[in-house]
């Protein structure tokens, strides 16, 4: 838990304080004192520091007892200076200091001792490595800006101190607003975790609704999850940006999915079962975050408003590719309001006034667009190429309708030159900019299609839970045997096709005496069977079966043969893979040798609900498959989402299972079968 002195104390002590304001030293006091913080600040130096509104020691052991510490020493004198803090009674520390576990093994022996000095003491600990916390009661950062604090304004939580001064300048361009900013540097003690259940645990009606966050590592997925979700249930929008995947990337694996399992797809699915936003830049984080301060979009239905056919063909290709509407309206709906227009306008949305068109006239064509029930939300594109002066009056239109319309208006005000002292008097009125329509078209379809929250929702399918255990308990590690995965897949509740395991020509002569052809022959012993050429279909009799089997068993690793029935149908593929403390990454697609030459996939974190099966299948770009194409009937989408639900409720229940792919499935409208399948186990 977070020690409440952390968020407001009544007295703040800087070590390694400076009269220098370039420092970290000198720069943080006179942002606290500048920041109108109302208790006692201590500048603590062994030289004389000399600053209006802060009291100077000399040495920790002479200054008064302090609620919270500043520390801007050097990463070698930190521990000693803790340890002293702590024994005044101070609980709550913010460490500027560089040079722990980044820098080497010294460094880390100084986060050990650290960390156990907190831990005796009870203390919190934000840092090291980070620039601070703004919040109403103090400014604790040697940076700037400082952004004006604004209660309902978004909270921001990043693990870079430099990345989080890019949002905020960035972001105050557009008139984003902040209230609560958290740097936690290398997260020695308090993660992003930690935040999130401080703000989950704290949280009321009048808290902040908007998180905006930047991570570079998430130690505990599960406690991430619940309280990201917990807040979202509360009211709460978050939008998040993952960094540091690349390093990872896909690793090399036994298994198709081992092999498409990065750290990317992992956050996403993470994000996804929290009902977080995933986003991609800086850009994409700030826009969303102006777009969950507007007012909510509960349709799918846009009106482009504009002066700029540019901006409005780039705008509409932005959301239409996102999956909103830029719906036509028909000639008997707009002829009035065309009628009020210049000639030359078009009013078939978007709606184009030219750029003669004047604020009335948009004010004329907002009304109508509010009144207009196929029309669920505006955006309004608006600058100035320098021609007009009528800028302000625009301007002000939108303040106007953006207060008084129930339906949202988005302003894409880009003339950051020619228009730079009517936007700033527009975002002064607590109004939010977005000067890219295609930043904003791109990130208005993620901030309405976000997934909702799933986590702790999810029931595991029914399943024969004794026998999965029972196999668990005894199986070693490594692979199981066809036989043993066809069981385990039974046991789960999946449909599975017959199969022998054969190791010699008198158990495949047994085999063949029950068995109808054509028949499929496959090699067991190599992993990856199509590669080493040990897959042959379409088997018409005995002979064709004995010859195949004589080449199989030439193949280097064979061991012996598995025989099935042909079968016929769409081949779909299912997997999982363990990936930590995140737990298993469930990944479906198009299978057979699509899957790697189309990588057509989904992915999901287990367990996995019903909703969220469907969902992964919907989400691929071969999607038509289930709903038939080219006079083909199609595949059984429910039954696919039952199986995915399946798998992802097996390895939640047996974790020992490190690796699975069912590949092929065969699908047909009326059935589905797994026809291939791995399982590997680690314990």
């Amino acid at each position: 838990m977070i020690h409440p002195h952390l968020s407001d104390p009544r007295s703040i002590a800087v070590v390694g304080a400076s009269e220098n304001n370039t420092k970290p030293g000198g720069k943080v006091i006179t942002n606290l004192i500048a920041g109108g913080f109302k208790g006692e600040v201590y500048a603590v130096n062994k030289n004389k520091v000399n600053i209006p509104g802060a009291a100077y020691y000399a040495d920790i052991a002479s200054m008064p007892a302090a609620d919270l510490a500043i520390l801007s020493v050097p990463a070698h004198d930190s521990v000693h200076c803790v340890q002293q803090l702590c024994e005044k009674g101070t609980r709550a520390f913010i460490m500027y200091s560089a040079g722990f576990g980044e820098a080497g093994e010294e460094g880390k022996e100084l986060e050990n001792a650290l960390k156990q000095l907190l831990e005796k003491y009870d203390a919190t600990l934000i840092g090291p490595n980070c620039i601070g916390i703004i919040n109403q009661h103090y400014k604790g950062v040697f940076t700037s800006p400082i952004p004006e604090y604004d209660p309902m304004g978004c909270e921001l939580i990043s693990s870079s101190g430099a990345t989080a001064v890019f949002i905020m300048e960035a972001a105050m361009s557009t008139g984003l607003r902040f209230s609560n900013i958290y740097s936690i540097g290398n997260a020695l003690q308090t993660g992003i975790e930690d935040i999130l259940e401080h703000l989950d645990t704290h949280f009321t009606a009048d808290s902040p609704k908007v998180k905006l966050l930047y991570l570079e590592d998430i130690r505990n997925p599960f406690k991430f999850l619940r309280h990201a979700s917990s807040l979202i249930r509360k009211g709460c929008h978050i939008a998040a940006i993952k960094a540091g995947y690349s390093q990872a990337g896909s690793r090399a694996a036994s298994s198709h999915t081992g092999a498409m399992a990065s750290a990317d797809h992992v956050v996403r699915a993470l994000f996804a079962k929290a009902g977080i936003m995933y986003c991609s830049g800086r850009d994409e984080l700030i826009t969303a975050g102006c777009i969950f301060q507007s007012k909510t979009l509960t349709g799918e239905n846009l009106a482009i408003i504009t002066h700029a056919g540019g901006s409005a063909v780039m705008l509409t290709d932005a959301l239409e590719s996102g999956g909103l509407k830029v719906p036509h309206l028909p000639a008997e709906d707009t002829a009035g309001l065309l009628a009020s227009l210049h000639p030359g306008s078009s009013v078939a949305n978007p709606i184009d006034f030219l750029a003669t068109g004047t604020a009335t006239q948009l004010e004329q064509i907002i009304d109508f667009c509010e009144a207009h029930p196929g029309i669920d939300a505006m955006i309004v594109v608006f600058g100035s190429p320098g021609l007009f002066n009528n800028v302000h009056d625009v301007y002000h239109v939108i303040h106007d309708k953006m207060d008084t319309c129930t339906k949202p208006i988005y302003p894409v005000l880009p003339s950051l030159i020619n228009a730079r002292e009517e936007i700033d008097a527009f975002l002064d009125q607590g109004h939010v900019n977005f000067p890219d329509e295609v930043v904003l078209g791109k990130a208005l379809p993620h901030v309405y299609f976000r997934p909702r929250p799933t986590f702790g929702m999810t029931h595991l399918e029914p399943m024969q839970t004794a026998t999965i255990r029972n196999m668990m308990a005894q199986a070693g590690n490594g692979y199981l045997d066809p036989v043993e995965t066809n069981q385990l897949l039974q046991a789960a509740g999946i449909r599975v096709a017959p199969l022998s395991l054969c190791y010699n020509r008198e158990q495949l002569s047994l085999a063949l005496a029950n068995v109808a052809f054509p028949l499929v022959l496959k090699v067991y012993g190599p992993v990856h069977k199509s590669d080493t050429g040990g897959v042959s279909l379409n088997l018409l009799n005995a002979d064709a079966v004995y010859t195949e089997y004589d080449r199989m068993m030439q193949i280097p690793g064979a061991k012996g043969v598995v025989i099935q029935p042909m079968l016929q149908g769409e081949e779909l593929y299912c997997g999982a893979v363990k990936q930590g403390q995140f737990g298993h990454l469930v990944i479906c697609g198009l299978g057979g040798i699509f899957l790697e030459l189309l990588n057509d996939v989904a992915y999901g974190l287990a367990p996995l609900d019903l909703p969220e099966s469907s969902a992964m299948i919907r989400s691929l770009k071969g999607y038509k498959i289930f709903t038939g194409y080219r006079n083909k009937a199609g595949v059984n989408e429910a039954l696919f989402a039952d199986a995915i639900a399946k798998v992802a409720s097996l390895v939640h229940l047996a974790p020992e299972i490190a690796e699975m792919d069912i590949n092929p499935f065969k699908g047909s409208p009326n059935e589905l079968i797994a026809i291939d399948a791995r399982i590997r186990i680690e314990k």
